[in-house]
């Protein structure tokens, strides 16, 4: 049968009706893909859930759905968000199809160049303010207030509302495992996943539910340092955000799931960065890695049992900033046009 979208497949979770015209690009279905290589190397049962194949590469794809649809119900003529990248490039593309005018502030000079593209073919007005995401988000807020905007951030409820589909997609694959490891930004999606989890017990679909372990950039790391980050930095864009809208809502997610929220640093993100690609052939963005950087951790501490069911967030496509893998380019070689040691390194080599 073929897939009709995370509204129409999860239609009794959603808040729509008939008078809903259902904005969507087929988001969701993502893989679950079983990491074989990592599963042998840590003694565990790993997945990731690789949500950087929806439409316009991340997870926001889910939210932005349920957000543009119910925007379209109660007459939007334009919506507007502040953003890291993911957001304003999801935010752009179902406005567009949508037929609705797409304003997106982003910090200058502070998104990856694939987001930033895909904003601007998909139309939006982009505007790059002079400050980070969180004076970006007091901005959009003002705006929407003056304007009569609809705001699009995850402080839209429909927006979490659409995101907690993966966890129900998940639970559908492989029933609902032990841990949860996933990114934590502006952490909604923290919030997100644990509210399906939730609604998926209470209707009796699993048995269980999972501990919730989120991961922060050190950097960038205000729910663990319990305060607000002025000037957030973190090589993980995404994830760079020093007030999140979700802060309570992650907190209670980690909290009655038996979970935690931690920090990670940019080291640790890259190190799990490049052993997905090259382990299992995983190409996410930086910020997705944090997930298994937070799981290697937690492994070295002794906090996962050998054997558990474990599921790893990857929230972006690799592809959304092509400047981190570049570089990254150390095994790049520049020879000769005759390939003279193309040959010599191969003989050894093979």
């Amino acid at each position: 049968m073929m897939w009709k979208g995370i509204i129409e497949e999860y239609r009794e979770y959603m808040p729509v009706n008939e008078k809903t015209r259902i904005i969507t690009m087929l988001e969701g279905n993502t893989p679950l893909i079983y990491a074989e290589n990592i599963s042998k190397d840590f003694g565990i049962n790993l997945y990731f859930k690789y949500d950087g194949l929806n439409p316009t590469g991340s997870f926001k794809d889910r939210g932005m759905t349920l957000a543009i649809s119910k925007a379209m119900e109660d007459g939007a003529r334009a919506v507007v968000c502040a953003s890291t990248g993911n957001t304003s490039a999801s935010c752009a593309a179902y406005a567009a199809r949508a037929g609705l005018k797409a304003i997106v502030l982003i910090p200058d000079g502070k998104i990856a160049k694939g987001k930033l593209a895909q904003a601007i073919a998909y139309g939006a007005n982009i505007f790059a303010i002079d400050g980070n995401f969180d004076s970006a988000l007091r901005l959009v807020r003002d705006m929407a207030d003056r304007f009569k905007l609809t705001i699009v951030n995850s402080l839209n409820p429909y927006r979490l509302i659409g995101q907690k589909s993966a966890a129900f997609e998940i639970c559908d694959c492989i029933g609902c495992p032990e841990y949860v490891f996933i990114p934590v930004g502006n952490a909604g999606n923290i919030s997100a996943y644990w509210m399906g989890f939730k609604e998926y017990f209470n209707n009796g679909k699993i048995d269980k539910l999972p501990h919730m372990m989120g991961f922060q950039a050190a950097g960038a790391a205000p729910i663990v340092e319990g305060r607000v980050i002025e000037k957030p930095e973190t090589i993980a864009t995404a994830i760079r955000i020093g007030n999140p809208v979700s802060w309570d809502k992650a907190i209670n997610a980690a909290g009655e799931s038996g979970g935690e929220i931690d920090s990670v640093t940019d080291e640790d993100i890259l190190k799990a960065y490049r052993y997905m690609a090259s382990a299992e052939g995983i190409f996410a963005e930086p910020a997705s890695a944090a997930s298994l950087a937070g799981l290697i951790k937690k492994v070295e501490q002794g906090r996962v049992s050998q054997g558990s069911t474990v599921v790893c967030i990857l929230t972006g496509n690799g592809l959304k900033d092509p400047d981190t893998a570049t570089g990254l380019s150390l095994h790049i070689r520049h020879v000769s046009g005759s390939g003279k040691e193309i040959i010599e390194d191969l003989e050894g080599m093979i």
